[in-house]
């Protein structure tokens, strides 16, 4: 907040008032107000009922009003975190705001506004501060590539609950099953690059992160009273390293790849379609609007079977947009021509062989990668886990291709943990070695 403008929030631990005056007794730039009511109180929910969200958050949108949260990363032992991006609505994913609860005080911290990374570094890089998030994966990632920050002492909520053989391993599933609080969904597309943003939204990313304490302090219980902390903790420090990883493919592969239907098509429709996906980029690039918001697939799959000659052809098409058509629509059409004048051997046709994820075996591996799974299946089910959540198919795979002899040599294959070797190392190798 700048100049005259004023924004109050509610502290739920002190009872206070916070308002943008820079008189009196303040901290960190704020005025504090005591109030004989709170802002952040609703209607208590009737017995049985979920506990009903409160509304508390502290909006931070410059270094001058980051004086309360200074001082609270300075003396917290353990922080929880989230953070909210645009790539659902962008072209690109940015970091558009890190949420923080310390205690009973829950900050959003704009990132778009002024470049938080010195506020939050000392404290979200301290390994002796617990960093509590929930499904950490792509804002390890964000927070390393926008910020610079790299997380060395996560608590991944998922991760926890997980391995305590929780099936619906969403936020808002566990605050209702563990807590009995319902956090509303109304945000979760919302578009968090866009300015102002409304009390709602603000509320809703706060929600995020404002109970994740209390979470964390049940998952932590159970993961103890079944011998599974140290699994967990193995796991978060695993997860701390994808903050190396890219946040968006290196390398985009063909985009004919990525649409349904695409692989029955002729060379030449694939080629066209091929040149239509890559003028959408281009358009969505230019809008910076996620791709599919600007035109989804089946009316450029239509173009391309019709044929057009006129924008007034394309507008025609059912679910093409008259306005993209109408300012757009003459570039696709001479992409589409081009293509249709292009001599046979210039054509690309669907890319044949290529495989997107593990896949199938070789066959000379298919009965080897059966008996492992067999073992992995059968521990999992005696842990209570889902066969998945102690070894993906991919690391399964590469424990047929690499037949390890030992437990040293098990333990080196990506993806395996001393955990998982532990509890199901020995029946591995026994399967490799039978």
């Amino acid at each position: 907040m700048s100049g005259s403008r004023k924004e109050a929030f509610t502290s739920r631990r002190r009872g206070i008032v916070a308002t943008g005056t820079r008189r009196g007794n303040t901290r960190g730039g704020w005025r504090l107000v005591r109030l004989p009511f709170s802002f952040s109180r609703r209607t208590p929910s009737r017995v049985g009922e979920p506990k009903a969200e409160t509304m508390s958050h502290i909006h931070v949108q410059s270094l001058a009003e980051a004086g309360a949260l200074k001082e609270d990363l300075a003396t917290a032992d353990r922080i929880a975190l989230d953070c909210e991006a645009a790539g659902f609505h962008r072209y690109s994913d940015r970091l558009c705001l890190v949420q923080v609860s310390i205690e009973d005080r829950t900050y959003v911290v704009d990132p778009l506004s002024f470049d938080p990374s010195e506020l939050l570094r000392p404290t979200i890089e301290n390994p002796d501060v617990p960093v509590m998030m929930h499904g950490a994966d792509f804002d390890l990632r964000l927070l390393s590539r926008d910020l610079g920050i790299r997380i060395t002492g996560l608590v991944d909520t998922q991760i926890s609950a997980s391995l305590v053989g929780e099936k619906s391993l969403g936020l808002a599933s566990l605050l209702e099953t563990r807590l009995g609080v319902h956090v509303s969904k109304k945000y979760q597309r919302a578009d968090w690059a866009e300015r102002p943003l409304s009390e709602g939204m603000l509320d809703y990313a706060a929600s995020d992160t404002r109970h994740l304490n209390a979470l964390v302090n049940l998952l932590n219980a159970e993961l103890d009273a079944m011998g599974r902390r140290a699994w967990a903790e193995e796991e978060c420090r695993a997860l701390e390293t994808v903050a190396d990883g890219p946040t968006e493919a290196t390398e985009p592969d063909d985009p004919v790849l990525r649409v349904k239907g695409a692989r029955d098509l002729s060379p030449r429709h694939v080629t066209a379609l091929r040149e239509a996906l890559t003028w959408r980029d281009e358009v969505a690039r230019s809008l910076d609007r996620a791709p599919f918001r600007v035109i989804g697939d089946p009316p450029l799959i239509e173009a391309v079977a019709q044929k057009p000659n006129r924008v007034e052809e394309l507008m025609e098409i059912k679910s093409f947009p008259r306005g993209l058509a109408r300012d757009q629509g003459h570039k696709l059409l001479q992409r589409l021509q081009a293509v249709a004048d292009m001599p046979e051997n210039e054509l690309i046709g669907y890319p044949r062989g290529v495989r997107r994820g593990p896949g199938r075996p070789p066959p000379e591996l298919e009965a080897m990668v059966d008996r492992l799974k067999h073992v992995r299946n059968r521990v999992a089910d005696e842990l209570g886990l889902p066969p998945g959540t102690l070894l993906a198919n991919a690391v399964i795979i590469e424990i047929a291709r690499a037949a390890p002899t030992d437990g040293a040599e098990l333990l080196a294959i990506e993806g395996m943990r001393r955990w998982k070797a532990e509890v199901a190392g020995e029946a591995l190798l026994r399967a490799l070695h039978a």
